[in-house]
């Protein structure tokens, strides 16, 4: 009985080791600050252990071994006269002593795969840091205690590792693959809301979008020349209540100022001609350039005083101008979009139309379209039509890809309107 008892022991600890080992490597140590955040010293011990896991892991290896030798050793004599006397009650030949001792090896193995082995490791698995906090301390005396070996066999592996140039601990980088997939399983499983989830995307999407994709762009603009007349002045403030205008002599690319709206609205409410002077011209212009990102796009306003920028090629030349407003709507997309400003609209299941300045990207997530080709150089559907074309194309003109259709159902001079997107059968490019 005694024997029997020892085997139960051997089992339960060897459940214990296993538990450990795959609790405190499968530990989330994003769950765990959180938890050692909140005082549980238990918490912040396995995150240590986490930093160096070498001596840990010599230990576990070290007393799985000498548990799995133990218990081959002791639970084949446990068992054996056990057995043999069952098995005289069916059988008393010569090989009765050889099947009880396969018999009893197939029991011990059995037992220790099912209760040392399977159950308390998916069990770790389950619940990792529930586990981990509850383990950490026995393990690190555990640790202590076999100190010497740990050292010994910690020793050897490291010394193996360098050899074949392996780095001896684990580098933990979160990459942006690792948090889109943790928002895919928090939107899947319901704890992350599909507005968080949309917020959150968009974050990851300031860094791949550039200004383009939310300027507005040359032919857009609306601008005062300096010799422009009063009426043509008091026109455009009319027909465009802008806060700010752009200043040129000449032509857009001759910029030599900005203006606010109001001052030039209080000339006209005193009765005198809309003119532009020196007083009010604001000859500080906040210049970005078209490489830069929605992210960078938001640093340099961070550093400006300007509520606006003019966005400018490698040639100096004007291709657009760019609000914090509207970087804000590339960040926080529909939540602040209207209805009546959507750039993609839905006639039905199989068909969408498309304004031309969509950006790629967003188009991309309504189609469900993991990347079209050779994304990084175009921020636009226009764009993506213009590369792939490789010329401006006129109306009706097409291009076939994932499974879709891109025809260009309006075009403005040498501007893509709007575009019908469709679904066919075929998958070409």
């Amino acid at each position: 009985m005694g024997d029997l008892i020892g085997i139960a022991l051997l089992i339960l600890m060897s459940a214990l080791f296993a538990m450990s080992e795959i609790s405190i490597a499968a530990s989330r140590k994003i769950k765990l600050r959180v938890m050692a955040d909140e005082g549980n010293v238990h918490a912040l011990a396995v995150l240590k252990l986490q930093e160096q896991p070498g001596a840990f892991f010599a230990m576990i290896q070290i007393t799985l071994n000498a548990i799995a030798i133990l218990g081959g050793i002791v639970g084949e004599q446990a068992l054996s006269p056990y057995m043999q006397e069952i098995l005289q009650l069916f059988y008393q030949g010569p090989l009765l002593g050889q099947i009880s001792f396969v018999l009893s090896f197939l029991i011990i193995t059995s037992l220790f795969i099912l209760f040392a082995d399977l159950l308390p490791k998916r069990l770790a698995m389950i619940l990792p840091e529930a586990v981990a906090v509850r383990v950490v301390t026995i393990m690190r005396w555990v640790t202590f205690a076999l100190t010497p070996l740990v050292l010994f066999f910690n020793g050897l592996t490291n010394i193996v590792l360098r050899v074949f140039k392996v780095p001896s601990e684990r580098e933990d980088i979160v990459t942006t693959e690792d948090i889109v997939a943790m928002m895919d399983a928090g939107a899947e499983y319901g704890s992350l809301q599909q507005q968080e989830y949309d917020l959150i995307g968009n974050v990851f999407d300031l860094e791949a979008r550039f200004l383009s994709s939310v300027m507005s762009p040359r032919e857009q603009i609306v601008y005062f020349d300096i010799d422009e007349s009063s009426d043509d002045i008091a026109n455009k403030i009319i027909d465009h209540p802008h806060n700010h205008f752009l200043v040129c002599k000449g032509n857009l690319d001759k910029l030599i100022g900005s203006v606010e709206s109001k001052d030039i609205l209080r000339q006209v409410l005193k009765g005198e001609a809309a003119n532009i002077n020196d007083d009010m011209l604001d000859k500080d212009i906040f210049f970005l350039p078209e490489t830069l990102s929605l992210s960078e796009a938001l640093n340099a306003f961070k550093t400006a005083v300007h509520p606006f920028a003019v966005v400018v090629n490698e040639y100096a030349l004007v291709v657009g101008i760019v609000t914090v407003k509207d970087l804000m709507k590339g960040f926080m997309g529909d939540l602040i979009t209207h209805q009546s400003e959507e750039l993609i609209i839905e006639r039905d299941a199989s068909s969408w139309l498309v304004d031309g300045l969509t950006p790629i990207v967003e188009l991309a997530k309504v189609l469900e379209i993991d990347e079209f080709p050779d994304q990084n150089h175009y921020e636009t559907v226009a764009g993506y039509l213009i590369y792939t074309m490789k010329h401006i194309p006129k109306r009706a003109e097409f291009v076939l890809f994932a499974g879709f259709k891109f025809e260009v159902v309006d075009v403005e001079g040498i501007r893509i309107e709007q575009l019908l997107v469709s679904r066919v059968n075929t998958d070409s490019e």
